[in-house]
């Protein structure tokens, strides 16, 4: 009896005073510890972030602009990138309805050339 307590070994058969003790991986269920730096990166403030980044908001919602017309080229222009192509709602802010109605406008103006199809060819 005294001999089936002194000694398990291992599933798999080899127990852990067998393994290796080579390199600086943690054994099985134990925390490496933190790195310097943090979420931010090394060099940066400890787990914060760089900047704050405000919450976009619809300029068409909050200047309380009610049609978009495609004539309007100054305002449409904003919305088109160099290349010629439209900006996502997540870079630009535009709620869902009026980004739509822009993306609608948009090709109204290029298809009567008051807007470029493309970029200037570089």
């Amino acid at each position: 009896m005294a001999d089936e307590t002194t000694a398990t070994s291992a599933p798999g058969g080899h127990s852990s005073s067998d393994r290796p003790s080579g390199g600086d991986r943690p054994e099985r269920g134990e925390r490496r510890p933190p790195r310097p730096g943090g979420p931010g990166g090394p060099g940066g403030r400890e787990g914060g972030r760089k900047y704050f980044r405000r919450k976009k908001v619809c300029k068409f919602c909050v200047e309380k602009i009610e049609a978009i017309n495609y004539k309007d080229v100054r305002l449409l222009a904003q919305f088109v990138a160099e290349s010629g192509k439209i900006v996502p709602r997540r870079l630009t802010g535009v709620c869902t309805p009026h980004q739509r109605r822009l993306s609608c406008a948009i090709k109204q103006a290029r298809n009567i050339a008051l807007l470029p199809f493309a970029g200037r060819a570089s």
